[in-house]
């Protein structure tokens, strides 16, 4: 669990290294091995595109609705936990992309009626995630804009993972999350963050796991249509659609 100290750091900061394994050592293998049998089934998708992988395999939810993830993220979301989203992203050896300075919240603009408290584990699997492989970073503090900046500028997909990013960003202020095999981080779904891309010989790979207050309403329009999201922890507040049936208090 994390400390009263933590909370306070991530309320204002944005984001969170906690610096420790979130999974047992073969907890963590199982994980990792799934996602290999992903990579080698992706198809024409590129290594970094893998997202919503639980939606095809509920091996998954084993991870992603456990209790070594839910008492990490619960200080920081509340009681009641949504299950939203989840990716593996996997930056190949010198020709992984770079991830432009973006807020995840601006991709779902209108899909929620609240952005407050998204949180995201991005647990680093294989190996480590540094500066070299092109690991995340983030501009502390910048949740506390609102997370939908109006600076957006078109990127070259050939070489950025995403089609826009921020403009003017201030990367002196930048925090690289470097983390060991197996270890976390957290990050507000409001903060700018991107990556360099991966110029070393190693894999860069992670896992994200995405999740919101239940008292936080999933919006019915067009773009949340055929998305799945599950009751994780505690009860439904919003009168939410989940692919597993609440369980009656």
């Amino acid at each position: 669990m994390l400390t009263e100290h933590d909370v306070e750091f991530f309320r204002t900061n944005g984001y969170l290294l906690p610096q420790r394994q979130l999974l047992a050592p073969e907890r963590l293998e199982r994980l990792e091995a799934i996602f290999n049998a992903h990579l080698d089934d992706k198809g024409d998708k590129l290594s970094d595109e893998l997202d919503t992988p639980h939606f095809r395999d509920p091996e998954l939810l084993d991870f992603l609705l456990s209790d070594e993830v839910l008492d990490v993220v619960e200080p920081l979301v509340g009681p009641d936990i949504a299950l939203w989203s989840s990716h593996f992203i996997s930056k190949d050896p010198y020709t992984g992309r770079a991830t432009p300075w973006h807020e995840d919240s601006s991709y779902w603009n209108g899909r929620f009626s609240s952005y407050d408290r998204i949180v995201t584990v991005w647990l680093a699997l294989e190996g480590p995630s540094n500066r070299e492989n092109g690991c995340m970073r983030v501009v502390p503090g910048s949740h506390l804009a609102g997370g939908f900046s109006e600076n957006y500028v078109p990127t070259d997909m050939s070489v950025q993972t995403f089609h826009a990013e921020i403009a003017d960003v201030q990367e002196s202020q930048a925090v690289d999350f470097e983390l060991q095999r197996g270890e976390f981080s957290l990050h507000d779904g409001r903060i700018v963050h991107g990556a360099k891309p991966n110029t070393s010989p190693m894999r860069r790979t992670g896992y994200t796991m995405r999740y919101f207050p239940s008292s936080v309403k999933m919006q019915p329009i067009e773009a949340n249509k055929g998305w799945k999201i599950w009751l994780a922890r505690g009860k439904d507040l919003a009168g939410n659609d989940y692919a597993n049936v609440p369980t009656p208090a």
